[in-house]
């Protein structure tokens, strides 16, 4: 094995060991020196590979962010597509949850990481295009009149709202069952469009592309914003 891939091994279990460890901590915050002694390493190896617990947290967000994106990338039908978008946050809500919460931490605070987040939104830009191409795609098989960006804002608003249900000890206590109230948000968010019968196809084909227009003029923005 090469020094090059055992770098990339090596950094690979940190990010892995630094997720469980905030998984488990609950408050979105660890040390550098637990990680260190999870993983028998040095403290100063950890340097060698972030260079700062920060960087440490927005590379976990970026490697989440690229796997959503391989889940994603498989080219099935539109429907399988749609019901993934929501299954991505419902499946692991305390993940994504925290993730999310310790991203606009450190949009709100941190300086000095740009080449990074600029980087995690190129890659959610990707994500966003793909979605576009789903949700088009299923609207269309539908033929529902429901627009793309409404469709889209639907399936973010009961994925982030389910995953705060099923991530709170505190409603599962009278919600029961996860993987029924999982399957309910799919079958409603997937039969949504049919309760907007098609009128004019050519709204959704502009709501889509004034979208991915929008995206690509973001992309050209944030390269000159100070996060």
């Amino acid at each position: 094995m090469s020094r090059q891939h055992q770098f990339k091994v090596r950094e690979e279990n940190i990010l892995a060991m630094a997720e469980q460890l905030l998984l488990e901590s609950g408050d979105g915050d660890i040390t550098l020196d637990s990680l260190a002694d999870q993983l028998d390493l040095a403290k100063g190896t950890l340097y060698k590979h972030f260079s700062s617990k920060d960087e440490l947290y927005l590379r976990i967000i970026i490697r989440y962010e690229e796997h959503l994106f391989d889940i994603n990338r498989i080219d099935d039908c539109p429907s399988a597509g749609v019901a993934r978008m929501i299954f991505q946050q419902l499946f692991n809500p305390q993940k994504a949850m925290l993730l999310n919460q310790i991203e606009e931490r450190l949009a709100a605070s941190v300086t000095g990481l740009n080449r990074l987040f600029g980087e995690l939104y190129d890659i959610r830009r990707q994500r966003m295009k793909r979605l576009i191409d789903i949700i088009s795609a299923y609207l269309k098989d539908e033929h529902s009149s429901l627009s793309t960006r409404d469709y889209l804002s639907s399936i973010w608003a009961m994925g982030q709202g389910g995953a705060g249900l099923l991530n709170s000890s505190f409603y599962q206590r009278y919600l029961g069952r996860r993987d029924t109230l999982r399957y309910a948000f799919v079958q409603q968010i997937l039969e949504l469009p049919s309760h907007y019968p098609a009128v004019d196809d050519e709204v959704m084909d502009e709501d889509m592309q004034e979208l991915v227009e929008q995206i690509e003029t973001e992309s050209e923005e944030h390269r000159n914003t100070n996060y």
